[in-house]
């Protein structure tokens, strides 16, 4: 990618929903990309991005892999300084734990959690020595609740959340801020690849990408702590994840992602 006098911003997830329309924020707002998936559609999205004026460079990578997150930290290092950072990648594991895969579960983990500290280990570590920038974790609004049939999904977004929060107040002299984004259920592919379609969240009414995104770059931007995204339900779930006892959150969500639920 040519030098460019525009901010840079890395983007990872970012073939398709939450992490695409991320890396379009970035684009609408004179950023130029460094933006990974581990899928090839990650070129389509590179062609769409640059179509909006950033120069940009795709890496297609696993993060899962250590090896992986070590080629695309290669690439920002020879491409940086970076301003700002969405550390979106995730997945998710539906259904009773004791059914599901363990090998799944580890996967998912691997993403979920041991990219991410990796990644922000990183990239951090660079934003400190030129002190300043910007990170956005993806967490979850089930972050803060115990979430039956997708247990372990919740438990790596609890950690990403508690994870930011901690950092936060280690940076908190320093001009680098970190900002938790917190998404409902959104319209994107990760109920199917979590296997949740037959589920009454699932079968819901979903957030807008685009919206959600849109909710998490402007508190990034602000330099908030958190934001959970985007419509009124989404709200109120994480406030009541926070109010609620968690017995009573954990049988509010159980209802909703229990495997079938869709049809009774």
């Amino acid at each position: 990618m040519a030098q460019s006098a525009k901010p840079l911003a890395v983007v990872t997830g970012a073939s398709s929903g939450i992490g695409y329309e991320l890396a379009r924020q970035f684009a609408d707002h004179g950023y130029d990309l460094i933006i990974a998936a581990e899928d090839a559609t990650i070129e389509e999205a590179g062609e769409f991005l640059r179509g909006l004026g950033s120069n940009v460079q795709e890496v297609q990578v696993d993060l899962r892999e250590y090896d992986e997150v070590e080629k695309l930290y290669a690439v920002i290092q020879a491409t940086g300084p970076v301003s700002a950072i969405a550390i979106n990648a995730g997945v998710g594991v539906g259904g009773p734990f004791i059914d599901n895969s363990l090998q799944n579960e580890f996967s998912m983990i691997d993403l979920n959690i041991k990219s991410v500290v990796h990644l922000a280990k990183r990239v951090i570590g660079d934003m400190a020595v030129t002190g300043e920038g910007k990170v956005l974790f993806t967490a979850s609004v089930v972050s803060e609740s115990p979430a039956p049939y997708q247990a372990v999904y919740a438990g790596t977004k609890a950690f990403v959340l508690n994870f930011a929060e901690g950092i936060r107040t280690e940076l908190k002299d320093t001009n680098i801020t970190i900002t938790s984004l917190m998404p409902g259920a959104t319209e994107t592919n990760f109920f199917h690849r979590a296997g949740l379609e037959d589920t009454k969240v699932g079968q819901s009414k979903k957030d807008d990408p685009a919206d959600v995104a849109k909710d998490g770059f402007d508190a990034l931007m602000r330099g908030d702590d958190k934001v959970i995204a985007h419509s009124m339900k989404s709200k109120v779930q994480g406030v009541m994840g926070k109010l609620l006892p968690d017995k009573a959150n954990a049988a509010v969500i159980g209802k909703m992602s229990e495997p079938n639920s869709a049809t009774k």
